[in-house]
């Protein structure tokens, strides 16, 4: 059993081994979770969560170094989440060196972790809202989640991060994505990387098109940005950064930044109450009250969703 007050002590105090422990604590679904969750609740709530997602091959991994840079020459405490596809032997993370990364490995105020989505969809890990409630409470500044890069569906870190933003590179086919529902939809701020290749500014021009159609912005609302990169040398990243904090200043002028953190603690509470609800209900396999409301469907006696409501009814009163 690990000392939750003293791992909590030592994380606020930029220890990275116990903020490693705590998210493993988290990933790890530990028994000493709610004593985790208890601890951080009242030192959450201050980090900036930036959430990066975009086709693989964009360059996220590049583009996030080079933010983790250009917010730690503003003097910014910065940890990086990223999020890699998972083996299918050993369910921890590909990519989890995270070698284009190697040169903030030495820094005291950049903490990188790898988690692995295990199969979860969308981009991110199941564990991911705790993992960053860690990160924040720990006195990061910055929080960068780099998601796993699922293509055009990967939209849930939308529903994680304060501001979305949606990266694409030229000659990559976005120019037919712009036009589609999904990942492209989700951003607060656009970044064409790769901004050196051919194309770039018809990428540009497209995104810009798709940000027209059916736009029904009123005056002060936020029209997202498009801002051109290649993260490989640093270039546009400051400017990247720029557009990030002026999205946070808009958020917290209008109160969408409260609004869009409440919507994420609902949402967190809804995911863990359904999963405990769920796992009631599987521990009632093979229980007769089970097989009698599955007899009586089979008899035509009940619809299954009579049924369900029985069953919820039954472990909701037992709980």
């Amino acid at each position: 059993m690990q000392d939750v007050p003293t791992l909590v002590e030592q994380a606020r105090a930029g220890r990275p081994r116990a903020v490693a422990r705590l998210i493993s604590l988290v990933e790890g679904a530990s028994p000493q979770l709610r004593e985790v969750m208890a601890a951080l609740a009242p030192l959450a709530g201050n980090a900036y969560v930036v959430g990066l997602t975009g086709s693989p091959g964009v360059g996220k991994s590049t583009s996030t170094s080079a933010l983790v840079a250009s917010y730690r020459r503003a003097g910014k405490r910065v940890a990086v989440l990223a999020v890699d596809p998972s083996s299918p032997f050993s369910g921890g993370a590909l990519l989890g060196d995270r070698i284009r990364m190697a040169d903030h490995a030495s820094d005291p105020g950049v903490y990188i972790r790898s988690m692995a989505t295990r199969g979860h969809l969308g981009g991110l890990a199941w564990a991911a809202p705790q993992a960053i409630r860690v990160l924040d409470a720990s006195g990061f500044d910055v929080v960068l989640v780099e998601t796993v890069g699922v293509g055009q569906s990967e939209v849930e870190i939308a529903a994680q991060a304060d501001t979305s933003m949606v990266l694409l590179a030229p000659g990559m086919g976005d120019g037919i994505q712009a036009a589609k529902a999904g990942i492209l939809e989700i951003g607060d701020v656009y970044v064409v990387n790769k901004a050196d290749r051919d194309g770039a500014d018809a990428t540009v021009r497209e995104l810009n098109h798709m940000l027209g159609l059916g736009e029904s912005r009123g005056p002060g609302d936020w029209r997202p940005p498009i801002v051109k990169t290649v993260a490989a040398r640093g270039e546009g990243v400051d400017e990247v950064v720029e557009a990030l904090e002026k999205h946070r200043a808009w958020m917290e002028e209008r109160g969408v930044l409260a609004e869009r953190r409440a919507a994420r603690a609902a949402h967190e509470v809804e995911t863990i109450a359904v999963t405990a609800l769920r796992e009631r209900i599987g521990d009632l396999r093979g229980d007769r009250r089970l097989d009698a409301l599955a007899a009586r469907i089979v008899a035509g006696e009940l619809d299954p969703y009579a049924a369900a409501d029985e069953l919820v009814a039954g472990v909701t009163e037992g709980a």
